[in-house]
Order: C-alpha cells, then structure tokens, then sequence
C-alpha cells in the first residue's frame, strides 16, 4: 500500500479510482503544434481535474505546450522511480517534498528553485513554513500546487455539551475529558490503528510537545540516536499510557481510517474525538452531513506540561508540490508553468475544488470556501505555525518510512516496548544509512 496521505484523503472520500496513464512519460524533445513540449507526472486523484484546468490555460499563451500524465495513485511513487532513471522522465513531477525528493536532490537530478523563490512572481506567493516544506538541505526545490493539510483535532460539540467540557487545549484538560467520556461509555478518541499511519500522528505530535520540533529535525537529517533521546522516550511513554487507560477504546487496533470505520465513530457520536488529517471534514460532509455543518468542531492539538514545544507548531502534510527534472530541455517553460500555481486564478479553483491553498492571498479569499469558518481555521493555524513538520512517513526516506509505520502500529498493538521501538528504529535508521 502507498504510505502517502493523499491516497489516503482519497480513500477516505471514495475517491482514489484508478486513472488510465494514457501514455509512457515522455521526453522534453517530443513535439506539440506549436513547438515543444514538457511532461508533466501528477498523482491521479479526482483533484487532477484542477491541474489540468491549469494546463489547458497555460496552453493558451505558450508555445512549448504542457501534457499532463496522471499516473494512478496506488502507482505513482514506483512509476517515479523508474521512470526518473531513463529517458522518458517528466520535465515537472509531483511530489511530497522532504524524504520523498531527497534522493533526487542528491542525484543531481532536480532544479534548485531557490533564485525563482527570490524573486516575482514566487516571493512571498506562499507561507513560509510550507515553502521550507519543499526544501532539501536549505534549498528550495519545489512549488506548492496544493491545498495544506494540517493534522486537526476533530471533535463532537454535542457530547462535550451535554457533559460540560471545553475542548482540551491542555493535557490535563484532554485526561478529564477521557475520564468523562469512558464514565458513559463514550470512546474518547477514534482510531484506524488497523492501518498505522493514522497511530504516527500521535506521536508526531507528541514528540513535538515534549520536545520541540528539533526533535524529529535530528532526525531527518540523518542523526539516529534522536530515536533514543530522552524526548522520544517521554511521548512514547505518555501515548503508552493513553493507550493502557483506554482513550482510544478496545479495537480501534483492528478499526481501519480507509474503509470509514474509524471516521464513523465520531459521526455517529460513538466517539467524541479524532485525530485526522484536514480532510476528513469532508469525509465528515460526506458521509455525516449533519454532523459536519453543526456538531463537528475543530481545535489544535493540547499543549504537554512540561514540554519545550510550541504549541503552536503543526504536522501534517503542508502540501504538495511541482519539482523541476534539471535534464528539461524546456527550462523557461517548466518554470513558468509552476510560477502559475502562485496565480489567483490557480489559487481559487483550488479553493472551488475543497481545498486550503497555501497562497498568501488566500485570507482574502476564504468567503468562498464551502465552510469558511473550518477554512479560516486551518489557514490561520498553518499561517501562524513555527514550524509544520511533514509527515515523518513522507519526509523520512522510503527505507524508514515504511519500516516506521509498521513499527508503530506494533508499538501502539503493545507487541513491541517503549525501548523496543526505539532500538529498532535506531537500527533502521542506521541500515538505511540515512
């Protein structure tokens, strides 16, 4: 299965069909009407209508044309790979930022983007903390193309009524509420531990609370004793502890995210909270409209007693974005075609599709958003992040991510220890030579 959180939005939303690819990647030298032509790779999605609206509007004023390739979700990461070390590599490819371009950028195979990001109409187009989000060893290599997905604190407004709770901003606050919900037979918090990667975003942010975004930032740049520091050891204690007082009730190792079990929970008041990724309130709409437009309400995670983190600081999926092959024949135009992702134009039918883009113009533009309140929210929230560490499945080399949420869903299944998931992944950090 594809560790990738777009996959999973799109799973969750029934959405992910398998898109026909339509042709072999194909090289800059191939030819349009009116002269050359990039290729571009995008991961297919039912989004991929708004990047081919892109496309086609591009088309209109270029003379070297654009072909967009959606390679179907479940292949697109293999499909990369091989197809980057041969002839027919994309001029412009989606991708995940962090660990999942980094062995391009030690190729030599990508386009330092960082110039065109000093300068119109790049500079200052988008948020800070998401730009990073595309670097590699300080450099920038890759152009937002879409929407921010932040890891929310969803919550059911109705139940926290009728028991009289506040939203926990605390983690005092959130051990009440657990107390209160198991009280009546309420499970405090939904779960998909059946696939793992929905386990990983406990403690992402939990390691960030403890100890600091600089935490996992060891990490991902290739220090595996972080696996062991005294930090990692506190948030996997701590989550231990959720887990044995049962906030996340007595299956949830066998409730799955992408068949809707987990997502049910709270829509049907089974549940009172969940920790999910920004999508799922539309997952919420779809499936629970009710409970979506009135009940459902959302927050960040709670600040840890005694930790260094900011809570303010957010993980998640900051976006996706467009890198450049640095073989491009069509340089100029491969650049101009990703400087269009910084247009209104691209900026509003992203939001016309669902989505948060993560232009800075975006503020001015949220009365359009479908719940302006829930996009006034995530905008803010990312906006305001120090930092918005990507996904360690995605940021980490495939060598470790993978490994990393089988570990996890171990650990949070009680088969392995605190200090067992620490030396194995120490161990796999150190195998991968990363």
């Amino acid at each position: 299965m594809l560790r990738k959180r777009g996959l999973r939005a799109a799973l969750a939303l029934g959405l992910g069909a398998a898109l026909s690819l339509g042709a072999s990647g194909c090289s800059s030298s191939s030819t349009g009407a009116g002269g050359g032509q990039i290729v571009v790779y995008t991961y297919g999605d039912n989004s991929t209508n708004i990047q081919q609206a892109a496309v086609d509007a591009f088309n209109k004023t270029s003379t070297v044309k654009v072909k967009l390739v959606q390679v179907p979700g479940n292949d697109y990461s293999p499909k990369l790979r091989t197809v980057m070390t041969s002839s027919s590599a994309p001029d412009v490819f989606f991708n995940w930022g962090g660990g999942s371009i980094a062995p391009y950028v030690k190729a030599n195979e990508l386009v330092d983007l960082t110039p065109y990001f000093n300068q119109a109409p790049l500079k200052g187009a988008f948020l800070p903390s998401v730009v990073a989000a595309g670097a590699v060893d300080g450099k920038d290599y890759g152009v937002p193309m879409r929407g921010m997905q932040p890891v929310i604190l969803f919550y059911n407004k109705t139940l926290f009524a009728q028991y009289n709770l506040q939203p926990p901003n605390t983690w005092a606050a959130m051990q009440a509420a657990i107390t209160t919900f198991k009280a009546h037979g309420v499970i405090p918090f939904a779960l998909g531990g059946a696939d793992n990667w929905p386990d990983l975003m406990w403690l992402e942010y939990m390691l960030d609370r403890v100890g600091g975004s600089g935490e996992f930032t060891k990490i991902q740049n290739g220090d595996s004793s972080g696996w062991t520091d005294q930090a990692m050891t506190t948030s996997l204690t701590d989550i231990q502890q959720l887990i044995q007082e049962g906030a996340f009730g007595t299956k949830f190792t066998s409730t799955s995210y992408t068949n809707n079990a987990a997502p049910a929970l709270l829509g049907s008041g089974k549940a009172a909270m969940q920790l999910m990724g920004s999508w799922d309130y539309a997952n919420q709409l779809s499936n629970y409209p009710n409970f979506a437009k009135s009940e459902e309400g959302f927050t960040t995670f709670p600040d840890v007693a005694g930790g260094t983190g900011n809570p303010a600081d957010v993980v998640g999926n900051p976006t996706n974005f467009w890198s450049i092959n640095a073989k491009t024949k069509y340089l100029s135009t491969a650049v101009a075609f990703v400087q269009y992702m910084a247009s209104d134009t691209y900026t509003k039918a992203l939001l016309a599709g669902g989505w948060i883009p993560t232009a800075t113009t975006t503020s001015s533009l949220l009365s359009s958003y479908p719940n302006p309140a829930f996009g006034q929210f995530q905008y803010q929230m990312v906006q305001q992040a120090p930092s918005f560490q990507l996904s360690w499945d995605q940021a980490l080399p495939t060598a470790v991510g993978t490994p990393l949420d089988t570990e996890v869903g171990k650990f949070f299944a009680g088969q392995v220890s605190v200090s067992q998931f620490e030396s194995d992944m120490q161990t796999t950090q150190k195998n991968a030579g990363s």
